[in-house]
């Protein structure tokens, strides 16, 4: 991954409390990344919502749960709307797994990767995007969303078979993900300049992101994660190093930018002109639409439905 070099920015130490005040989301906050990002935010005063199946953090105060399945559409779609995207500072997407050896679906006929890594961000995002951080008072900064895939890596995606129907390979489908990600970030800062857009890749760290390809608690899972562990930083090492950059005023500038790991500024992928984005985007919205979540209108187009569906 190339460096970006006119992305510029200082990091400066954030002190405990210095987010008083400050609300934030994380979608997929309860565990690995998202969680150890969400503990990093709640020490500093902020007020953290994480979005997840499984919560552990019940003993922190001011972090609190929304218990969902992302790999449903419709449940995306209600948690949209349980969000009060209108106080939001930040808005985080880090919920993700690979895709499986073997093709599996969800009970809304999407492939699962592509539902839980990329296709219910999509969703949220046109739903939340148009209100974040609206009714914030004398607010300094635009509210912020960072997404959590692998920008940089050079994946422009393949949207002629977007849901894996006609052939499947698990690297093919996972890397659609990994492009479909890096284009929600371009393509949001594009739409909605009230909102700041960034892409984070955190590379290969240990969590539990690689089970459903290698198999939870499998010995190659639990090898494979021992090696990573050994070679990388932690979640919580991780974290740290990214605070500076997720609350920094010097990014304010550098909507539609990227970041590695060591919170460095990176070049995007080639070839995600807007055409390509486009139809990818365009490919998406028409999966979104069998799953029921979107409203037919009288143009024949397609609309997020805005009600929750419960």
């Amino acid at each position: 991954m190339a460096l970006d070099k006119k992305v510029a920015w200082r990091a400066k130490p954030v002190a405990a409390g210095a987010l008083q005040g400050k609300q934030v989301a994380i979608i997929g906050g309860t565990g690995g990344l998202g969680r150890a990002l969400s503990r990093e935010l709640a020490a500093a005063g902020a007020r953290v919502t994480v979005v997840g199946q499984t919560f552990r953090d019940g003993n922190i105060a001011n972090i609190h749960f929304i218990q969902a399945d992302l790999s449903l559409m419709k449940e995306a779609q209600r948690v949209a709307a349980l969000l009060p995207a209108e106080e939001l500072d930040l808005l985080v997407f880090t919920t993700g797994i690979f895709a499986a050896p073997q093709r599996q679906e969800t009970a809304e006929g999407i492939e699962r990767d592509l539902a839980v890594s990329y296709l219910n961000r999509l969703l949220m995002l046109q739903q939340l995007a148009p209100r974040l951080g609206i009714l914030r008072q004398q607010a300094a900064l635009k509210p912020r969303v960072f997404l959590m895939g692998y920008p940089g890596s050079g994946q422009k995606g393949v949207y002629a078979d977007l849901n894996a129907e006609q052939s499947y390979s698990a690297m093919a489908a996972h890397m659609n993900t990994v492009a479909g990600n890096e284009m929600l970030v371009l393509d949001g800062a594009r739409r909605y300049p009230h909102v700041t857009f960034f892409g984070l890749n955190p590379g290969l760290i240990k969590t539990g992101i690689r089970d459903n390809f290698f198999g939870k608690g499998s010995l190659k899972s639990r090898v494979m994660e021992t090696l990573i562990g050994w070679l990388t930083p932690t979640p919580e090492q991780y974290a740290q190093r990214m605070l500076p950059l997720l609350l920094s005023p010097d990014l304010e500038w550098y909507s539609g930018s990227f970041f590695n790991r060591k919170a460095q500024a990176i070049l995007p992928s080639p070839g995600l002109d807007a055409q390509h984005i486009q139809q990818f985007m365009a490919a998406s919205e028409h999966l979104l639409a069998k799953t029921g979540v979107y409203e037919t209108t009288q143009t024949g187009s397609h609309s997020p439905a805005t009600h929750p569906i419960r």
